[in-house]
């Protein structure tokens, strides 16, 4: 696998743009990277979703996923390109995509229009107000104004 290949691959997602961040070549879905070429142009970063995805890698294939001190508990993995095979980068790619992409753009790649699984941290429902009936019948008064202070 190539860089070239690999982008060729990755830009078959919906709204993919090849870009750089930190300055070597990346590809980035609305603003967001997902994967980039490393500065030895050897090998790539896969965005993870948690650093025990990024253990498993390691541990099944160890030929093809590595990691640097750099990157030990941060949920991404390097992928050596002279071992990593089509299918598994096209995998690979579509996982690290679905992680920056917003959810719209995820349900739209799906093919459906439900809503896709919550992804981070759960998002916060803001809770009804419960009104007293003595509150709807009598506005509450307003605050009593305070006196300013005379200055010195």
């Amino acid at each position: 696998m190539t860089w070239e290949q690999l982008c060729k691959l990755g830009l078959e997602l919906p709204e993919v743009v090849e870009d750089v961040w930190f300055r070597t070549p990346a590809l980035k879905v609305r603003g967001k990277a997902f994967v980039r070429l490393k500065e030895d142009g050897a090998s790539v970063v896969f965005m993870l979703e948690s650093v025990d995805e990024q253990e498993f890698l390691i541990t099944a294939r160890s030929d093809v996923y590595f990691i640097t001190d750099h990157y030990r508990g941060y949920p991404a993995v390097l992928a050596r390109l002279s071992a990593l095979r089509l299918p598994e980068c096209r995998a690979r790619l579509k996982s690290s995509w679905r992680l920056k992409a917003p959810r719209k753009l995820v349900a739209q790649l799906e093919g459906g229009d439900s809503a896709p699984e919550p992804r981070g941290k759960p998002q916060k429902t803001p809770r009804a107000k419960q009104v007293s009936s003595r509150a709807k019948s009598s506005p509450r008064p307003a605050p009593a104004k305070r006196a300013r202070r005379a200055k010195p």
